[in-house]
């Protein structure tokens, strides 16, 4: 069997990172698929971290338990949420908060009063929760993988790359601080948001970082939406998506240019590896994302969970179908058509 390295850029989304678990836990068991680098931010960074943890425990098999574990602790959470579906959401299957009376005052409450003035002590779960599963030794050291984890400075408001021993529970945090349900997490003096307003997640370090040509982007935001939105929720989820995806589709158009360049002989690859022409996929579900709010980020309810895991398998799995032979040889999107 022919095996196939490629790199993983993974979006972040909160409760929504769901899919990306179900994408790689179908990777991780084709045999015909190696994983070179991965490139993560906010729920991004988390996956790839919990990934790495496993597979330095257990090769593939751990990974997809690790990963598996993971988001079934993360559900344990759920009950102690105010992002709860209302009942008539329950009967009509709808997985979005919209209309949950909780989530509206959450959202109302952190408008008014931020993380510094409503949670002084700082405190978060997902730190107790990494901290108890993840080994920070283990994940720096896990060979063959590269890991990539973006976060954005406060103060500069540039992207940063942490990377082999800059990975710590603080840069994971950083990845995945929203500004607006918590506080900036310093490190080395330096205040930092989440990664999504400067890279979702970044593509560069795949390139420059990694020897494989193949990135698949693990997309969670979808990049269209037909009709112009209306009602001010959704206003807010269109503001959420074109925000965290403008980032990606400004190094889209540099990649496309550099790849236009290489193809009418105008550029040479070279330079150390540091121009070369990349070979870029997505692995997604618009029509299915494109129907939860940015509301339903916060859902931890197992069943949604469960459900986006679901969504995310059977995406990968038409997507190696389609693409497993094209992977080394071309792109299987259109950059331009897609992202410019």
């Amino acid at each position: 069997m022919t095996v196939h390295t490629i790199n993983l850029a993974l979006q972040g989304g909160g409760a929504h990172g769901a899919f990306t678990w179900g994408v790689l836990d179908r990777l991780l068991e084709d045999d015909g698929i190696a994983i070179e680098g991965i490139s993560g931010t906010s729920a991004g960074a988390v996956n790839a971290v919990v990934l790495a943890q496993g597979f330095a425990d257990g090769g593939a098999t751990g990974a997809r338990a690790a990963l598996d574990d993971f988001w079934g602790d993360l559900a344990n959470f759920a009950p102690f949420s105010p992002a709860q579906r209302t009942f008539v959401d329950w009967l009509t299957g709808n997985w979005n908060l919209d209309r949950s009376p909780a989530s509206m005052v959450f959202d109302m409450f952190t408008r008014l009063v931020s993380p510094y003035e409503g949670n002084p002590a700082n405190l978060n779960a997902l730190r107790h929760l990494l901290s108890d599963r993840i080994d920070l030794a283990k994940v720096r050291s896990c060979h063959p993988l590269k890991l990539f984890i973006s976060a954005t400075s406060v103060r500069t408001g540039k992207g940063r790359v942490f990377q082999g021993p800059e990975i710590t529970l603080d840069a994971i945090l950083a990845s995945a601080c929203l500004p607006t349900v918590f506080q900036a997490v310093t490190i080395d003096g330096e205040p930092y948001w989440d990664g999504g307003y400067t890279g979702n997640p970044a593509i560069w370090p795949l390139i420059y970082g990694c020897d494989s040509r193949d990135v698949a982007i693990v997309q969670i935001n979808p990049l269209l939406r037909d009709e112009t939105p209306r009602s001010s929720a959704e206003i807010m989820n269109r503001l959420n998506e074109i925000t965290f995806n403008s980032a990606l589709i400004g190094e889209m158009r540099a990649i496309a240019t550099v790849q236009r360049l290489i193809e009418n002989g105008e550029l040479t690859e070279g330079a150390g590896g540091r121009l070369k022409k990349m070979l870029i996929h997505l692995i997604g579900d618009p029509d299915e994302m494109r129907d939860l709010g940015v509301a339903s980020k916060f859902n931890l309810h197992r069943d949604f969970l469960e459900h986006l895991k679901a969504v995310g398998r059977s995406s990968a799995h038409r997507w190696l179908e389609a693409n497993r032979d094209r992977l080394g040889r071309k792109s299987t999107i259109d950059i331009r058509a897609t992202f410019l």
